[in-house]
């Protein structure tokens, strides 16, 4: 019984082999963008990816393994698998077409071959031949070919035609039938972390061309196929194009051009903190909640607050978004998923490495989670440091490195940058199920306790980081930031997903870069996470321009408003009104002041708007 299972680890290498190949002749194509690239870095590409072309293969093996589970509880003891050698060599010609496609493809494009790419061939022929005539036929025709002989040279050699059972006993089949099932099932989900299999499983460079190397190119096909079609179409038209273009400008308009300079230096460090569901319903300052939050309540007295920040999203991955590109959220969605949109937009960290500085992302979880890992490699941040590098004694909760543990590796490494330096950490603790690694300050009975413990504990980390940086000669020409990824219901679980409080987050600035007049002030005009990047590369005289959704909040000539979202659900805030709408429903779900149904029309025709063209202005990013 376990020599016939032989076939099957043979189907597997076999597909291994030809990925490995396909990825050679394209690292080859591109090897004068490698120039500049250490070897060693090169040959990491097939390393990384192999998790994802273990995903590709799964999905193969699903109809050899199907056949495999039928023939081995038959009472037949050989058989033939002539059919497998006529299976493989239709996706061997398949791929190969693929391949030299996808090769071309990015010569002209600089991204993989999408299912938007094979649509485009088949909707229009003639515009798509068009676009082919560049392409070195000659040399196209040689790589289908070499890929083809390869591949049937490696089947010939791999894949048996016929293979034998043993009688076992009807346990012992039932027992290796679910191995292998879980075990391909495992190779198609990407193990059993947190993240399912997508394209940060195989990101690992700050060199894009290495990662977009990495990732399979029939895979991505695959993938993109799944999801081609949610983003062509604008979910969200509520008014005529113009109408809604001239809405959203009138709210970007300022009577000035300025900013209040708060800082005493243009260069300072900054270290930004994104701190998971970091409510503003935990803080005194700002939800009125004792003793949870200290440190951070202390902070704010001697900072600068701005009080009424809202998240553009409910997830972190808005938050991400949000928080470091400037984007809003989409309402539906998770424009992180669309790796080659994403990449398009701009965000702080470039920012920051164009002028000089040092750009660090810290996470003491798994960045392939939900896509960070290709936001994170593509947007500035020249290092990464995630849960592979810290010890297995230091993965001591299920998302991995507790808040200390990573605040003490993010200190460490900070005490031996250079300055000036840019660097962002993603706490986790914060995060369900809510784990400590010590004593719960406020008991874990319920959720909302833990959720309280948690968020202390966070806090308690952050104290003991700025205790010890205080020691530290970088530490005076530092400014920190402090601002969540998200609200949460938790703990006081009085908002509901469309309330305006669920999204209501903390952002403030702090350290000895700030002004003494300034510390200790708080700005309580409505505002949003996006807002971050304007007011931030303003006050450092950067290049703020790019991130057209994002308004400074230090220039008291702009308009004060927050638009937020949730599946098919908006919000908009201005200092006059907040209205929540469920589009789905097609009704207002909320309104701050029910009475005044003039401002209500107003405000919901403003954040109509705004959804609806920040999500063309998704659409038409290129794919």
């Amino acid at each position: 019984m376990l020599k016939s299972v032989l076939f099957f680890i043979r189907f597997y290498l076999f597909w291994l082999l030809f990925f490995f190949v396909d990825r050679a002749i394209f690292l080859v194509l591109y090897r004068e963008k490698l120039a500049d690239i250490p070897l060693s870095t090169v040959m990491a590409t097939f390393h990384n990816a192999i998790p994802i072309d273990l995903s590709m293969v799964g999905y193969l093996s699903v109809a050899p393994l199907l056949c495999y589970l039928f023939w081995f509880f038959s009472r037949r003891q050989t058989i033939a698998i002539k059919w497998l050698q006529g299976y493989n060599t239709f996706f061997i010609v398949v791929f190969s077409i693929l391949s030299a496609i996808n090769y071309n493809i990015y010569r002209e494009w600089g991204t993989k071959l999408n299912a938007k790419a094979l649509g485009f061939a088949f909707s229009d022929p003639t515009e798509a031949f068009a676009s082919a005539a560049s392409s070195p036929i000659i040399p196209t025709l040689f790589i289908v070919t070499f890929l083809m002989v390869t591949g049937l040279l490696l089947q010939k050699v791999l894949i048996e035609k016929k293979f034998s059972f043993v009688p076992f006993p009807l346990a012992a089949k039932i027992t290796l039938a679910i191995l292998l099932v879980g075990l391909n099932f495992l190779c198609i989900r990407g193990g059993v972390g947190v993240s399912t299999m997508n394209q940060s499983a195989a990101y690992f460079s700050d060199e894009l061309i290495l990662n977009h190397a990495a990732v399979n190119t029939e895979w991505n096909i695959f993938e993109s196929s799944l999801s081609s079609g949610k983003a062509s179409k604008n979910k969200y038209l509520y008014f005529s194009k113009e109408e809604a273009d001239e809405t959203v400008k009138e709210l970007y308009v300022s009577v000035k051009d300025t900013t209040e300079k708060i800082l005493t230096t243009n260069r300072p460090n900054v270290v930004l903190f994104i701190m998971e569901s970091f409510t503003a319903d935990l803080t005194k300052s700002l939800g009125n909640a004792d003793g949870i939050t200290p440190k951070f309540d202390s902070l704010a007295k001697q900072g600068v607050l701005f009080s009424k920040i809202y998240a553009t999203g409910n997830r972190t991955d808005k938050g991400l978004i949000g928080t470091l590109a400037g984007f809003p959220s989409l309402a539906s969605g998770n424009l992180v998923k669309y790796t080659n949109k994403m990449q398009q937009l701009p965000a702080i960290p470039q920012e920051f490495s164009k002028n000089g500085y040092a750009t660090s992302f810290f996470y003491g979880g798994q960045s392939e989670f939900d896509n960070y890992k290709a936001f994170i490699l593509t947007h500035g941040f020249q290092s990464l440091i995630d849960k592979n590098n810290f010890k297995e004694k230091d993965m001591n909760s299920k998302w991995g490195a507790h808040d200390g543990v990573l605040l003490k590796k993010q200190l460490e490494a900070l005490n031996k940058e250079k300055q000036p330096f840019f660097s962002t950490t993603l706490t986790l603790t914060n995060h369900e199920p809510f784990e400590v690694p010590g004593a719960y300050k406020f008991g874990s009975a319920t959720n909302a306790d833990s959720f309280k413990s948690t968020a202390f504990y966070t806090d308690s980390c952050i104290n003991d980081f700025l205790t010890k940086a205080k020691s530290q000669p970088w530490y005076k020409n530092t400014l920190f930031i402090f601002i969540a990824d998200h609200g949460h219901n938790l703990p006081k679980m009085t908002s509901e997903i469309y309330m305006p409080e669920r999204y209501h987050v903390p952002l403030l600035f702090f350290g000895e870069v700030i002004k003494p007049a300034y510390r200790g002030k708080v700005y309580d005009r409505p505002g949003s996470q996006t807002d971050l990047a304007a007011t931030l590369l303003k006050q450092l005289e950067m290049d703020a321009t790019p991130y057209t959704w994002s308004t400074n909040l230090l220039n008291p000539y702009t308009n004060a408003f927050a638009f937020f979202s949730w599946d098919n659900g908006l919000g908009f805030i201005t200092e006059q009104q907040a209205v929540a709408f469920d589009d789905t429903g097609k009704q207002v779900l909320y309104e701050k002041d029910k009475e005044n149904k003039q401002q209500t029309a107003e405000t919901l025709q403003q954040g109509k708007s705004y959804l609806q063209k920040v999500y063309q202005q998704f659409i038409e990013l290129q794919p």
